[in-house]
């Protein structure tokens, strides 16, 4: 891995805190009444304060990354992998002048609105709310920010910054077609949906590729479902693993997969500081406004990276995400998933907590009601529930523990 490239800065399409467009609703002032503010924090480090005090932040670690239900420590989840996009964030963030606090923030909540299980429990929701709306998990994580979360006595939601909300939204680019929960929010916050996103939400998008795409490397390697001789197929790996050897040689094996991860990391790093500048004054934007209007993503990789890494996304699918024990769990993942949902539709007061007192009359809001308590569970707490619902011996075979 070559040093990180020294870059000009990029401040002048910082997203500021002091220029925030706001909040939802008004939050009083000491002035007023309130408690005193805790500590010298501007706008979008008390988002991401209230990101990580969340109790849907603290739910990821037991939420599937990529091994349903892992039975390693050393796996990843939804927690770690969060965590591990924001390092990645905010250090591109940094090398190119951005709002480092607003990256961390959007990087650590992109995945909230993720239910147990990962896509195969999106998958599951999905088609259980097809006659309802539909499932999406962008859309559920700004409704879990803005409705579900409830720790202020004023209003529901984390009342977070209207530059932290559009960045959840639009991270992954503009939205001309949005799903009911994601217009919900968009009606009550306009959002500006049709426009690009600030380059923090850009980073934070391209960070997620870039955490995914390596780690998921190592814990494939860690279970045993890829082979170094499968990864060396791949040009990008390849090379990157010539050059490792050469430069460590005679060092163990083990060692030197990890320093792989490493310098891939390293590498698609220093690319996205450098293709962004270029992106940047190619297009002559000239401020936060200019990038939303460029009309094109501006954050990411160069072409030929870009090209790499959607080979290596293919192989990834091929060789990890659809290995036959991946697709097995996946199978018995959605199963606890659609069995649950059909359960709390014909019997509600099952729900826990105050979900059965807030049950909704209206059958489209209720059915979307019971994906909201379903779509917060963790991994251990569906299956918890799918037990004491259908007794323990039910548990389908991918995930069953012997």
């Amino acid at each position: 891995m070559h040093a990180l490239a020294s870059t000009a800065s990029l401040g002048h399409l910082a997203c500021v805190a002091a220029a925030s467009r706001g909040r939802q609703h008004a939050e009083l002032r000491p002035s007023d009444g309130a408690a005193p503010q805790r500590g010298p924090r501007d706008a979008f480090q008390r988002d991401r304060d209230r990101i990580i005090h969340s109790i849907a932040f603290r739910r990821l670690r037991h939420k599937t990354q990529v091994f349903v239900a892992p039975d390693g420590d050393h796996f990843r989840v939804r927690l770690t992998h969060s965590l591990e996009v924001a390092q990645i964030g905010r250090t591109i963030a940094r090398a190119l002048g951005l709002n480092e606090d607003l990256t961390e923030a959007l990087c650590l909540a992109h995945d909230i609105g993720h239910p147990p299980f990962g896509h195969a429990g999106e998958d599951a929701l999905e088609a259980c709310l097809a006659p309802y709306g539909g499932f999406d998990h962008n859309a559920q994580t700004l409704r879990t920010l803005t409705q579900l979360e409830t720790p202020y006595p004023r209003f529901d939601g984390l009342n977070l910054t209207w530059e932290t909300l559009e960045g959840l939204a639009k991270h992954n680019g503009p939205i001309h077609d949005p799903t009911w929960a994601m217009e919900e929010v968009d009606q009550a916050f306009p959002l500006d949906l049709a426009s690009h996103a600030s380059l923090e939400a850009q980073v934070a998008a391209v960070a997620d590729d870039i955490a995914y795409d390596n780690h998921d490397i190592d814990d494939g390697l860690r279970a045993g479902l890829l082979t170094l001789d499968q990864l060396l197929d791949q040009p990008f790996v390849a090379a990157n693993w010539q050059e490792v050897e050469r430069r460590w040689p005679g060092v163990p094996q083990e060692r030197l997969l990890r320093e792989l991860v490493r310098s891939q990391i390293g590498l698609m790093v220093n690319d996205v500081i450098d293709a962004t500048q270029a992106a940047c004054a190619e297009a002559g934007v000239a401020n936060v406004a200019d990038v939303r209007a460029a009309g094109r993503t501006l954050g990411g990789f160069s072409a030929g990276l870009a090209a790499e890494e959607k080979a290596l996304k293919r192989f990834m699918y091929a060789s990890l995400y659809h290995h036959p024990s991946q697709l097995a769990a996946a199978d018995a993942a959605r199963e606890i998933v659609t069995s649950l949902f059909v359960h709390y539709q014909g019997e509600p007061s099952a729900m826990g907590g105050d979900w059965r007192h807030r049950l909704p009359h209206d059958e489209v809001e209720r059915a979307r009601h019971i994906a909201d308590y379903i779509a917060g569970m963790t991994d251990r707490f569906a299956m918890d529930r799918f037990a004491e619902i259908f007794g323990r011996d039910a548990i389908p075979e991918g995930l069953r523990r012997d």
